[in-house]
């Protein structure tokens, strides 16, 4: 059954009357109804706030990383585990080809269901999946085939036993090897990029996010919690701190926005996956066109604008 948030309350009744309607065999209502879902759909979506894109961010029925990992490669296998630890489901790897472009994409899993979401610990990394997929960036390096991250996590798993393996140790590990792979690649926040547990997978050559996804230092609730003392006050908290897509573009902290379908991932995944895909083989062709050593500069000039200023 199809979740939806206040916002889309019209859209939902629309949606009842049509599956009405189509019980009845009424294709004249349904006609009617369809273009006015059309234009309802268009209104709500076109004149989102920012409280809004991150309730989207976080919707139930939002693709994760395995939906589109299962809808944009073919002749795909799966990799697993550090070598040092476990297995943390909470990070998949595939490594399939897009079209014709072999690839190696390494994702964050959130999981749905009580009992999935358990499994892959709501998406939250401990520091042998943050080691997993530094692992598997450094094969890919090896047989040259391009990395694709998607970010999607509330965070790095904070949890005693995670801190006592060493979690903010493999985050520095992945920033600082990644930051120097010799291979082309991509990040996609394709919902939360919550934080550290983000950028443990998203120090690349091109970072780019979905409409409708949120990228942070701390969720809104933890900013309100500390600057009101009123988790509370998320809306305010998610205005004041620029955490969409399109305020981080205008901050020249990511490098592109991928257009969703105008009704959200999560009544088009399809339409998603295909811009994804789209993106991903666009952005390739032009890194493979950069000698290795000038791929590794223009990263490394990247990351060290992040932050700079000028005093006027």
């Amino acid at each position: 059954m199809a979740n939806y948030l206040d916002f889309e309350k019209n859209i939902k009744q629309l949606d009842e009357s049509i599956a009405a309607a189509k019980i009845k065999g009424d294709t004249h209502a349904v006609e009617i109804l369809g273009k006015n879902l059309e234009k309802e759909i268009s209104k709500t979506y076109k004149n989102l706030n920012e409280f809004q894109r991150l309730s989207l961010a976080r919707h139930p029925d939002r693709p994760y990383a395995l939906d589109y990992i299962r809808a944009l490669l073919t002749d795909s296998y799966e990799l697993h585990g550090d070598r040092a630890y476990r297995d943390d489901p909470a990070i998949v790897c595939y490594v399939g080809y897009i079209a014709e472009q072999k690839v190696m994409v390494i994702g964050e899993q959130k999981g749905r269901g009580t009992k999935n979401k358990l499994k892959r610990n709501f998406g939250m990394p401990h520091p042998e999946g943050y080691r997993k997929a530094l692992r598997f960036a450094k094969m890919a390096e090896k047989f040259s085939l391009p990395v694709v991250f998607l970010i999607d996590t509330p965070g790095a798993y904070p949890g005693i036993g995670a801190e006592e393996r060493g979690q903010s140790e493999a985050i520095a590990r992945n920033l600082f090897a990644l930051s120097d792979i010799a291979t082309p690649t991509i990040a996609i926040v394709i919902g939360e990029g919550g934080s550290g547990g983000a950028l443990a997978i998203g120090v690349v050559d091109r970072l780019a996010m979905l409409t409708n996804s949120v990228f942070s230092v701390i969720s809104p609730e933890g900013c309100a919690a500390i600057l009101w003392n009123d988790p509370l006050k998320n809306e305010i908290a998610t205005k004041a701190m620029k955490i969409t897509a399109d305020d981080l573009m205008e901050l020249n902290l990511i490098d592109d926005v991928i257009k969703e379908p105008i009704n959200g991932a999560h009544r088009d995944k399809d339409g998603a996956a295909k811009a994804i895909g789209a993106y991903v083989l666009n952005t390739l062709d032009e890194l493979y066109n950069l000698p290795k050593d000038e791929l590794l500069k223009n990263r490394m000039n990247k990351i060290l604008k992040i932050g700079a200023f000028k005093e006027n």
